[in-house]
């Protein structure tokens, strides 16, 4: 763990992982980059938008028993909507990101590209749109594609393994299966990273911290 003072503002900055060598300071909005060479401003990052959910940077929460905690967040659009990643810091140092779209929840872990080769995620990552129905074979499951789509980064905020600067743009193609299985491959130029995982509740996190909403009433665990 490092903190420093924001080079910007001079409000105290934790860099918890060495993982994750982006920060967003939370008083001045500077996007901060860590490096051997020390701590950069990148540029400011974007007011959030005002939404609804119920998570928040600090919600601890535990996924097949083991605890996490939100440290970062980077909030995506589309041409009909938007929805969050929220980055989930595990004990170990490793992390995984909820995903929040429509009141579902989803969490997933990068898989390096190499290890789930197929077909048709080779003709994407080499630049082909993803047809929303085609299948691909993982580990032993057949995932469909149910979504795939240009999206912007609207703003972030908190921990982060990258930049994610405002207007940023990408490819994302959402894979399916019936049993609940998720996954998701993100293609911004030459480069390609999928995040494998499966849909979750709330409550199955057994998440505290979480953010009070007028008119919801928070579980007795959070």
């Amino acid at each position: 763990m490092l903190t420093i003072d924001c080079p910007n503002c001079g409000a105290p900055v934790t860099f918890r992982s060495a993982g994750l060598p982006d920060r967003v300071c939370d008083h001045c909005r500077s996007m901060l980059v860590r490096s051997d060479a020390g701590v950069a401003i990148v540029g400011v990052q974007a007011a959030l938008p005002f939404d609804v959910s119920p998570l928040q940077i600090g919600t601890r929460g535990r996924f097949d028993g083991k605890p996490f905690e939100i440290v970062g967040r980077v909030r995506w659009s589309w041409t009909d909507g938007s929805w969050n990643e929220w980055l989930c810091l595990f004990g170990d140092s490793g992390f995984g990101w909820l995903g929040e779209a429509m009141g579902q929840f989803m969490m997933t872990f990068e898989r390096p590209m190499p290890r789930v080769q197929s077909p048709v995620l080779m003709a994407i990552q080499r630049g082909a749109d993803a047809p929303i129905g085609d299948r691909i074979k993982l580990d032993d499951d057949m995932l469909t594609v149910a979504d795939a789509r240009e999206v912007e980064c609207i703003a972030a905020e908190g921990e982060l393994p990258f930049t994610a600067p405002p207007g940023w743009r990408i490819y994302s193609v959402d894979f399916r299966t019936t049993s609940g299985r998720v996954a998701n491959m993100q293609r911004d130029g030459d480069e390609a990273h999928f995040y494998d995982g499966r849909y979750v509740t709330l409550a199955e996190l057994q998440p505290a911290g979480l953010r009070a909403i007028d008119g919801w009433a928070i579980p007795a665990n959070g």
